[in-house]
């Protein structure tokens, strides 16, 4: 079988180089997934040449029952090999701006079929046409920062800011948060933003003269706060959320400063992070500068970390900078492992070296090449299950995505909106998203 050039990042599958994606224990499988997770489980190996005849026996038919109705989708931080596999089968790998858009702008794609995690699904299933079905792979595919922010924990805070701030106070949304924030960032005027425009939506709310209150992730928060130049005495975050678990009071011992710090911000911070990019440290930055490499990280990383990088970026701009790196160049990426092992593999075939900036070679430091858990938990046999399932008509209905959805990742059980509940969330959260394009695609 020769090798499969795949058409996005440009990544070589090679039939001999075994699939790193970990198998996952046969009961994390839902039930109607476990003939599939059996039969991989089964398989003599990992390679190419022996997963690929496997998984064209059942994505070959369905492609084949759905013709071009049928879209894949996957997200570059996407475990193991899946990105290669979805592009493999003419799928489409991109970062969460670009997938949010791919039902509203693919009107023809009938049947889309997520590898990724549950919120961004969801911001599919938002803009989705009424004819359009969105599906997950694995509904309890989840993110660390958006578990940190569910609208339960939420939602009591931001009724206490607008309650003392009224109409002065607008909610922006980062993707990695449910619906149901996103439709409160519509409701309040605000916008949903990603890591590659949340400096321009920021500024648009912050022109308005409205305090802005940035929902999940404090880091992007303080970098985009820093990016624009404020003052970051006039930015204040709230405390880990794991501490009060939605219990959070909005008083004098809310933030250091108290109702003064939070009446003088510009910029009041959810507490949430990302488990993946907080590993990260200025000695890390020092240990792969020292050593003649560029610097290079991900804007959720923490700021003392990014004020000593020589660059920082989305999943687009830390991809681009390897796809255009000169030829004898070094790059430390500090994001998710997986992104960074598809980059080395990239930087292999164009003479540039790549290394994740916490995976260092010295007893001592503690090696840390991490990689997103919960997006590792789409894999082969969820991807086969999912098509072949959709092609028999028997697809479970834990895996279709609704506008609204909210799962928990541990146990799997959905809370669903009813119709009318969900009509209105999505009037609002849509209005979020098309806040952000017009902001962002603004010539």
């Amino acid at each position: 079988m020769p090798p499969t050039a795949l058409k996005s990042s440009g990544i070589v599958l090679q039939p001999e180089l075994p699939i790193c994606q970990t198998d996952l224990p046969l009961d994390w499988y839902q039930s109607e997934f476990k003939p599939y997770a059996e039969e991989y489980l089964a398989l003599p190996d990992r390679k190419p040449s022996t997963v690929l005849p496997w998984l064209d026996g059942y994505v070959k038919p369905a492609q084949a029952h759905f013709g071009d109705a049928l879209m894949l989708v996957a997200h570059f931080y996407m475990g193991g090999e899946i990105v290669k596999l979805v592009e493999r089968y003419g799928g489409s790998v991109a970062d969460s701006y670009q997938l949010a858009l791919q039902a509203q702008r693919h009107p023809e794609k009938k049947v889309i079929v997520e590898s990724a995690v549950h919120f961004m699904a969801e911001a599919i299933a938002i803009l989705a046409h009424a004819d359009q079905q969105v599906w997950i792979t694995n509904p309890k595919a989840g993110c660390t920062m958006e578990m940190l922010a569910k609208d339960w924990m939420v939602l009591p805070v931001a009724d206490q800011l607008i309650e003392r701030y009224g109409d002065d106070l607008v909610v922006v949304a980062y993707m990695n948060t449910g619906g149901r924030l996103k439709a409160l960032a519509g409701r309040t005027g605000g916008a949903v933003c990603t890591s590659s425009n949340a400096h321009k939506v920021v500024k648009w709310a912050l022109a308005q003269q409205k305090k802005v209150f940035f929902v999940p992730d404090q880091h992007l928060g303080r970098n985009t706060a820093r990016k624009l130049g404020l003052d970051l005495s006039r930015v204040v975050a709230f405390p880990d959320p794991q501490l009060g678990r939605g219990a959070l009071r909005v008083d004098e011992k809310c933030v250091p400063g108290g109702l003064a710090a939070l009446d003088r911000a510009q910029m009041i911070l959810w507490g949430s992070f990302c488990g993946v990019h907080t590993v990260f440290k200025p000695e890390h930055v020092h240990y792969w500068r020292e050593r003649g490499y560029q610097v290079l990280v991900h804007p959720e990383s923490k700021l003392e970390v990014v004020e000593l990088a020589d660059g920082e970026g989305s999943t687009n701009f830390l991809w681009d900078a390897v796809m255009n790196a000169p030829r004898g160049a070094k790059l430390a990426i500090g994001t998710e492992g997986h992104f960074v092992r598809n980059a080395r593999e990239q930087g292999k075939l164009r003479g540039v070296e790549i290394v994740h900036l916490a995976d260092i070679p010295d007893p001592a430091y503690q090696s840390i090449g991490c990689g997103c858990a919960t997006m590792s938990r789409n894999d082969p046999p969820h991807l086969a299950g999912m098509l072949d399932l959709l092609r028999k008509g028997v697809a479970p209905d834990a895996n279709r995505v609704l506008a609204g959805d909210m799962v928990d990742e541990t146990t799997g059980v959905r809370d669903r909106l009813d119709e009318r509940e969900r009509a209105g969330m999505i009037a609002d959260a849509r209005a979020s998203l098309e806040r952000m394009i017009a902001i962002t695609e603004a010539k």
